[in-house]
């Protein structure tokens, strides 16, 4: 039988999200839910989330496209100094990380510093991630690892999709395909990190090819085809409003597609739906 995770990313976003996230969870839509520890909605997701113990929450931690917790002049590879904020793109942040301009210490210490603010707010989280999949990258996994455990946090999110997911996903376009298939050369080495740290994970991630495009006739198809083990379906729902419109993501009318697709969700009795709290369940 398969296990599945469905998760939505971004909770604290927008209130928008939020309400998706919300709805969702309770139509059975959703499992799980990754929070940013500083977004425009941070505080109304926290609340919601203790006020919903069944929804298992992680931490979104954010090193690209965004605010930073701690102050910028303790970060001064990670952040811009012309804004104060994380480099803009994952593009850039890889670039300056490949070259060494990126020191992994900041990582370690701004993940630190989100896990803690959500956990102080009385938060049990379930797992870690990071906004755009930046933990991909053996260079950050490894701070990204040491700043979840020293939370109690022994959860990851992994953030390769399958090749099975990659054949019965349509929509995607080439430049995407392209993409992930490149990335999941990096999945050997994830794999190695994480069982070295002592960490549990899925057998890949769904949905990451479809962002963007996600819609109910590529969920259908992903759950149809889902086989044995344990996965994550990775999806962005909200309601695209003037708040997401000023939160200055690529994800608009994409947010809307993707709600409605996880309200229209079939229910498949072979796959147990789960949250990161229930991978320790299997060892």
């Amino acid at each position: 039988m398969g296990r599945l995770i469905l998760n939505a990313d971004d909770f604290g976003l927008t209130a928008g999200v939020n309400r998706a996230v919300l709805e969702l969870h309770r139509a059975g839509a959703l499992t799980s839910a990754s929070l940013m520890a500083r977004a425009a909605a941070t505080d109304e997701a926290i609340e919601l989330a203790l006020a919903t113990p069944s929804l298992g929450v992680g931490c979104h931690v954010v090193l690209v496209d965004g605010e930073p917790v701690l102050r910028a002049q303790n970060l001064p590879t990670l952040v811009d100094p012309r804004t104060g904020r994380f480099h803009p793109t994952l593009s850039v942040f890889f670039k300056l990380l490949i070259i060494g301009r990126i020191r992994s210490t900041e990582i370690e210490a701004e993940a630190v510093a989100q896990i803690a603010l959500l956990q102080k707010r009385g938060l049990r989280l379930t797992h870690i991630d990071t906004h755009k999949h930046a933990h991909m990258f053996p260079a950050v996994l490894r701070p990204v690892l040491r700043a979840a455990r020293a939370a109690g946090i022994r959860s990851v999110r992994n953030p390769f999709e399958p090749e099975w997911s990659r054949s019965v996903t349509r929509g995607a376009p080439w430049i995407r395909r392209a993409q992930v298939r490149l990335l999941r050369l990096l999945e050997p080495a994830f794999r190695r990190i994480v069982a070295e740290e002592g960490f549990t994970t899925t057998d890949g991630a769904v949905g990451v090819l479809a962002t963007g495009t996600l819609d109910s006739i590529t969920v259908s198809s992903l759950l149809r085809n889902l086989p044995d083990g344990t996965w994550e379906l990775v999806t962005h729902p909200g309601y695209n409003d003037s708040d997401l419109a000023q939160a200055h993501t690529r994800l608009l009318a994409s947010r809307e597609t993707e709600r409605e697709a996880l309200l229209a969700l079939e229910q498949f009795s072979e796959i147990e739906l789960i949250s990161f709290a229930d991978l320790h369940s299997t060892g």
